[in-house]
């Protein structure tokens, strides 16, 4: 499948898809969507000096995963984070990102080559407190039972996969979480946030970064099933 790399309006770049008229991430702003979505309504959610398991569906690339080790880095936080990915985008279209210089991380550069030339299912450690493991392998495929404290939930939209975006999946995803584990999606649909409610997500909406209205958070609440 075709891909171009595309600036966003806050003036990082991101990966077009022509044949599905698809952006990886917000035309309005790749790191600024990431950040809001992610971090600030997502990993915020933890303490500083926190243990914490994340699993990313939607690995792409590697946004979200070096935000979030950057983070780490800021609020020494231990982080094992794994990454599921179905279709792999090229190391050299990822170089060409320049997301370190863009985040102002030049001296995490190592760091996120190694995130991006590691191997499939073999762990890595680019720094000390965060490890990583990605997973080359489609959603529907996925087995998880409380492994995770946060999810972000980052698949291509509903308009062109629907099939991610159905209770089937989120079932997976809340056998995923721990308990008082959080979901965290760019997406707001009714359908989706219905999808999330069904399998047993408490589920909230909340502003949503630029360019989009709103977002929604699902947290597994402690004694239910």
């Amino acid at each position: 499948m075709e891909r171009k790399i595309i600036k966003t309006s806050d003036g990082s770049l991101s990966v077009y898809l022509p044949e599905w008229d698809e952006n990886y991430h917000s035309k309005h702003g790749a790191i600024q969507e990431a950040y809001h979505v992610f971090i600030r309504n997502g990993l915020d959610l933890f303490k500083d000096g926190s243990r914490l398991s994340i699993l990313e569906m939607g690995f792409g690339t590697g946004l979200n995963c070096f935000i979030s080790l950057l983070e780490a880095i800021k609020r020494d936080l231990k982080i094992d984070y794994v990454g599921l990915e179905g279709y792999p985008l090229e190391i050299e279209m990822v170089s060409e990102l320049h997301y370190p210089k863009q985040l102002g991380a030049e001296e995490q550069v190592k760091a996120f080559d190694l995130m991006q030339t590691a191997e499939w299912d073999v762990p890595i450690k680019p720094i000390s407190n965060f490890s990583l493991t990605k997973k080359e392998m489609m959603f529907e495929d996925f087995q998880g039972k409380e492994a995770f404290d946060l999810i972000y939930f980052d698949a291509f939209g509903a308009r062109v996969q629907p099939e991610l975006w159905t209770e089937h999946i989120f079932k997976k995803m809340y056998d995923a979480l721990t308990k008082n584990g959080i979901l965290v999606t760019y997406a707001a649909k009714g359908s989706v946030r219905r999808a999330m409610q069904a399998v047993g997500l408490r589920v909230e909406r909340l502003p949503g970064p630029p360019g989009k209205r709103e977002m929604l958070r699902g947290v597994k609440e402690a004694g239910i099933v």
